[in-house]
């Protein structure tokens, strides 16, 4: 098993820069890919980007594509997602995940574990 715990979330205005980290505890961080994805008020929780284990493969949703980075320190049990050139529609909780199979992934279902959030908001 895995735990995850989120952090760096806050209060932001539009253009500015955020970078959440979201610490892992556990077995084997380096046999997990990961994934970052958020949940805006009363909306359906949506995929953000995800990263492999050895961290060479990543993967983007198209509204954060160019504006986000994610990765991972695996020796520190870290995935990291710096977000920069934010928006206000950015303004949602995002949650960190743990896939304990092969290979990245978009849905929500693949992931087995996951952290409790944090919350990040942009001022327009």
């Amino acid at each position: 098993q895995v735990q995850l715990v989120e952090s760096g979330g806050g209060l932001v205005q539009a253009g500015g820069s955020l970078r959440l980290s979201c610490a892992a505890s556990g077995r084997s961080f380096s046999s997990y890919a990961m994934g970052w994805f958020r949940q805006a008020s009363g909306k359906e929780r949506e995929f953000v980007a995800t990263i492999s284990r050895s961290g060479g493969t990543t993967n983007y949703a198209d509204s954060v594509k160019g504006r986000f980075t994610i990765s991972r320190d695996n020796a520190g049990n870290t995935v990291y997602l710096q977000m920069n050139s934010l928006k206000p529609e950015d303004s949602a909780v995002y949650y960190c995940a743990a896939k304990n199979r092969y290979g990245t992934s978009r849905y929500l279902d693949d992931y087995n574990y996951w952290g409790q959030g944090t919350q990040v908001t942009v001022s327009s």
